[in-house]
């Protein structure tokens, strides 16, 4: 597993005490995995860093402390790492950390930490007499992580490189009479023979009618001729995440199958075409939505056109329509980010394309290679 070098570590943790006057805020509390192991390297289930101005507690229990020892002995150490075992409760460990350090305005994750453990945070905070003010900061750590330096561009890049052959042996598999669950364990199978740790989520394999379902899984039903196939899969590769979705045909496509496809596949050039720094993301989303539009598709087209990718499968930029909790951003080089509109019609099926993007000075790089064509599978 490859680790992020101590010096690029330091460089984190400078920016991110840069946001703190703006967040008004003394220190932050990090404990969702990615934004840990952004910060600290560390990598595991449970662990809480501490990150103020002049310094990064981590708080880990028993299970954790050798492979931060020996994280520490690396050139992958977190500078200025302070690491503190948890005997107990993390919550009576935090209370008293913070105590220990005497900030008194704390940031947390409130988009990761749930209402009881926020109270539980509380309630052992005056358990030792601390009054604490705890602040929402959500998204404080995941803004950084949205530009990708050049050592995450890499990973992201071979990551997407690794879903060529993970295709190849998904097309292999979709015949007729196959499950659905049957070809997502060869698709399972291969990002594992391809050398991703592990799926980046549960891999979509949605037939026939099933394809109009846009998140539906990989079920017991049996693919049947002239069926499309959604196809949706990714691998995480050295930490990072890769999605890829292709939508193909057992048998030959009917003419109907061809027609929605390449509105699909009209809609995904437009919106890749609209990729660039300095454009809002939900112009992008826009460009899509106008060819399916213009071609009667408008309405089986309901959600948005892609999402940002690093650490986490979904994360910044969202490239969608702007609603009034969720503002369009201007894409900046060093995003990646997929592009994916889809068409779905109930009872007959749907095509989704999607592709990976980074977004460079002068426009984009596609970062994954597979033919986008509806694929004939399951005939020779």
């Amino acid at each position: 597993m490859s680790l992020v070098l101590t010096a690029r570590l330091g460089a984190r943790h400078d920016r991110l005490r840069d946001s703190f006057a703006d967040l008004g805020i003394e220190a932050l509390v990090v404990g969702h995995p990615a934004n840990l192991r952004y910060l600290t390297n560390h990598v595991g289930s449970a662990g809480l860093a501490v990150v103020t101005g002049d310094a990064v507690v981590l708080l880990v229990d028993f299970r954790y402390l050798t492979s931060v020892e020996m994280l520490q002995a690396s050139p992958a150490a977190c500078p200025g790492l302070d690491v503190r075992q948890v005997p107990g409760s993390y919550d009576a460990a935090l209370a008293e950390c913070l105590q220990s350090l005497g900030v008194r305005t704390v940031g947390f994750e409130s988009a990761h930490v749930s209402v009881a453990r926020h109270a539980a945070w509380e309630r052992a905070c005056r358990e030792r007499g601390l009054a604490l003010d705890f602040v929402a900061s959500d998204r404080a750590v995941e803004r950084l992580r949205v530009i990708k330096d050049d050592e995450e561009i890499g990973r992201l890049r071979a990551a997407a490189a690794g879903l060529t052959p993970v295709a190849e042996a998904a097309f292999a598999a979709v015949r007729p009479g196959v499950a659905e669950k049957e070809v997502a364990g060869v698709i399972e199978a291969a990002l594992r023979a391809g050398g991703f740790e592990r799926p980046a989520f549960d891999t979509i394999v949605a037939s026939g009618p099933n394809s109009a379902l846009p998140h539906y899984r990989a079920g017991e039903r049996r693919l049947g001729e002239g069926d499309l196939v959604v196809l949706d899969f990714g691998g995480v590769l050295d930490g990072y995440c890769s999605d890829l979705t292709r939508t193909v045909s057992v048998g030959a496509p009917s003419s109907d199958a061809l027609r929605v496809h390449a509105a699909v596949l009209a809609a995904q050039r437009a919106a890749i075409d609209a990729v660039r720094p300095g454009v809002l993301a939900s112009l992008v989303d826009a460009a899509a939505r106008q060819v399916l539009d213009a071609k009667g598709l408008g309405e089986a087209f309901g959600h948005g056109t892609g999402h940002g990718l690093g650490l986490d499968v979904h994360e910044d930029p969202r490239v969608a329509r702007v609603t009034a909790d969720s503002p369009s951003v201007l894409l900046e080089a060093g995003m990646v980010l997929t592009v994916e509109p889809g068409a779905y019609l109930a009872g007959w099926g749907g095509v989704r394309i999607e592709d990976d993007l980074l977004v460079t000075p002068t426009g984009y790089e596609t970062l994954t290679s597979v033919p986008r064509e509806l694929r004939n599978c399951g005939f020779r």
